[in-house]
């Protein structure tokens, strides 16, 4: 996904701060997504207002420190990737992120932005027992809550017979 000239981000998002961290979720595709600091100052910029240059000027404010639109054009390209930002409806071209690692220097690799996602599970692979015919060791680790004691299989409960 490219990034548009006024990049804005999802409205339909849901995101926390955790330190210097960002945590969003995307319901649309049910992917969880880490922003460190630098991607999350970038994301929260994005309004659809402000272009690349603008949200660099914006973020060096915040910052107290010179941030390079390179960083922030990195930041952006991340974001879309990772499908944050309002699809635009004209696609530029952008650098890709090793090329924009070489221009803006090894230097300034501490302020990187970094997006990192993962996909949440669903309910059926987010369950944490095991089903029948799996073998167990007590009946809590077992779906069905039946564990054969003496067969060690969920759901088998086989009756010792006495003699």
């Amino acid at each position: 996904m490219k990034i548009g000239r006024f990049p804005r981000a999802r409205a339909d998002c849901l995101s926390r701060q955790l330190d210097q961290e960002v945590v969003i979720y995307d319901p649309q595709c049910h992917q969880g997504h880490c922003l460190n600091s630098t991607a999350a100052a970038v994301w929260k910029l994005c309004d659809g207002k402000s272009n690349a240059s603008h949200i660099a000027k914006a973020l060096s404010r915040q910052l107290s420190a010179q941030v390079d639109q390179r960083i922030v054009d990195l930041a952006l390209q991340q974001l879309a990737h990772a499908h944050l930002l309002v699809k635009p409806k004209e696609q530029p071209e952008s650098p890709s992120r090793r090329v924009a690692i070489r221009r803006i220097g090894i230097a300034a690799a501490i302020a990187l932005p970094l997006v990192t996602s993962i996909v949440a599970p669903t309910p059926a692979h987010a369950a944490s027992c095991r089903p029948n015919g799996q073998p167990c060791s007590s009946p809590a680790q077992c779906c069905s809550g039946l564990c054969g004691f003496f067969s060690g299989i969920c759901g088998n409960i086989l009756v010792k017979k006495r003699r």
